[in-house]
């Protein structure tokens, strides 16, 4: 196991990273509109400001699937490189949101090829899995899913109840893409809950998922500034667990959300945006989105 300094070596670049990862997983020249084009709602989604508190709140649902979990915990080397993880991670996304579909396609594939690899036995359930299992492919997606829509209610830009449900159905490509079959994933916000339902009997908050929790929510290496905004999207994903995932996680239920304590956790994320943006290549790459979103809404 990697110690706590090389933890702490690793959790300095987070943002950096990130900035540098999304940057280059959108591509300036980009022969068509991709898989979901600028009009969508996971274009205006992945701009949110609620977006980490989504990400946070779906690894940590993610993690509560034991096979998942296993596969993380032992091909990863999340605890060697935690940030470059979560960096390939968001260059994956961008690429497949943004990018035109021969960037999206390729990378899918990518990640496909590497899926071919991850496969074991895990150590708690003593059950064998593989990371191209659609069951557990569907189980990473539908974490994500929900949580976009979780914590844009809480702290981002809220959907009606029509946008949430096109949100869930534009995602279905994105599933499709990492091998799924389209008629598995769920196309709707009552269909997603259904699902997300159906699978809590087999969660558990294995030794691996509780470690990779302390280290999320708690990242060592941050400096002060950082590691106090990280405090409030801790808080945030905390608020937005589905309270039997808390439960899981031992945690126990937080303070009610008020007007107050939300409008604080909003100004950290948009500061934690600012810091973002300030990153090299990053600020020039939102403002190539953001154009051609304000050029497509007319149509």
């Amino acid at each position: 196991m990697t110690d706590t300094a090389d933890l702490y070596a690793t959790a300095t670049g987070l943002i950096e990273r990130s900035a540098a990862a999304y940057a280059l997983g959108v591509p300036e020249g980009a022969g068509d509109d991709g898989f979901f084009g600028p009009a969508s709602i996971t274009w205006r989604m992945s701009a949110d400001l609620a977006s980490p508190v989504a990400g946070l709140r779906s690894l940590l649902i993610q993690a509560l699937h034991p096979l998942a979990m296993a596969g993380v915990d032992q091909h990863s080397g999340w605890r060697r490189d935690p940030v470059g993880r979560l960096a390939a991670t968001m260059a994956y996304l961008a690429t497949v949101t943004f990018g035109d579909r021969t960037a999206a396609m390729q990378a899918a594939a990518r990640v496909r090829r590497i899926h071919d690899h991850v496969r074991g036995t895990d150590a708690v359930t003593g059950r064998p899995y593989a990371a191209g299992d659609p069951a557990l492919l569907l189980w990473v997606h539908g974490a994500l899913v929900d949580s976009v829509l979780a914590a844009g209610s809480l702290v981002g830009t809220p959907l009606s109840a029509a946008d949430s449900n096109r949100y869930v159905a534009e995602m279905v490509t994105a599933a499709e893409l990492t091998g799924m079959p389209r008629h598995l994933v769920p196309s709707s916000v009552p269909e997603l809950d259904l699902y997300i339902a159906s699978v809590r009997p087999i969660l558990r908050c294995t030794p691996a998922a509780a470690e990779s929790m302390a280290y999320l929510l708690d990242p060592p290496g941050l400096d002060e500034d950082t590691a106090e905004i990280w405090q409030d999207v801790r808080d945030a994903a905390i608020a937005v667990l589905p309270r039997w995932a808390r439960q899981m996680y031992g945690c126990g239920a937080p303070p009610p959300l008020t007007p107050g304590r939300r409008t604080e956790i909003r100004q950290s994320l948009g500061v934690l945006d600012a810091m973002f943006l300030g990153q090299p290549g990053a600020l020039e790459t939102r403002q190539r989105i953001t154009l051609r979103m304000r050029t497509a809404r007319p149509a």
